[in-house]
């Protein structure tokens, strides 16, 4: 499928996958640590490393050959992944915590909260619903590029 959406929820859109990734984040390399912070069946965890390994983002590291056992890492690609993690984290912190916050995202210098906000690289502006749109891209056939022609995106036209 061409949508740029659909390809990355092939690779990441499980839960387990993005919980592996969060969990890798911290610093989790082995599958002894990733099960027993997921919780996981040792099958599910397999499959689910396999997965990432094979998407390009995790790479599997040989650490010990008697028994052999292996390490996971995030590679340049996984490491692209922690601006959606913390995307995921405020906006479940907004929606899906009546309690308050259990994690949140800070500062490293100042220990100040910070609120992840999507920006433009080129203009360092908010990407905003005002602002910007989706178009198809240089690449799109011909079902993207009528799925975009409408000049405004129907959550647009709500307001």
């Amino acid at each position: 499928m061409p949508c740029p959406i659909a390809r990355s929820l092939e690779r990441v859109g499980e839960w387990w996958s993005i919980l592996i990734l969060r969990d890798a984040f911290h610093g989790l390399t082995r599958f002894d640590q990733f099960q027993k912070s997921l919780d996981i069946a040792p099958n599910m965890l397999t499959r689910r490393l396999n997965a990432l390994v094979e998407s390009g983002l995790l790479e599997r590291r040989r650490y010990s050959e008697r028994p052999p056992r292996d390490e996971y890492v995030l590679t340049e690609m996984g490491r692209d992944f922690r601006p959606v993690l913390w995307s995921l984290l405020a906006y479940g912190n907004k929606h899906f915590a009546p309690e308050g916050a259990s994690v949140v995202i800070v500062d490293r210098e100042t220990g100040a909260e910070a609120e992840p906000v999507l920006v433009d690289r080129t203009t360092g502006r908010p990407l905003t619903e005002g602002s910007y749109r989706v178009t198809a891209g240089p690449a799109a056939d011909e079902s993207v590029r009528r799925r975009y022609a409408v000049k405004r995106e129907p959550a647009m036209l709500a307001e």
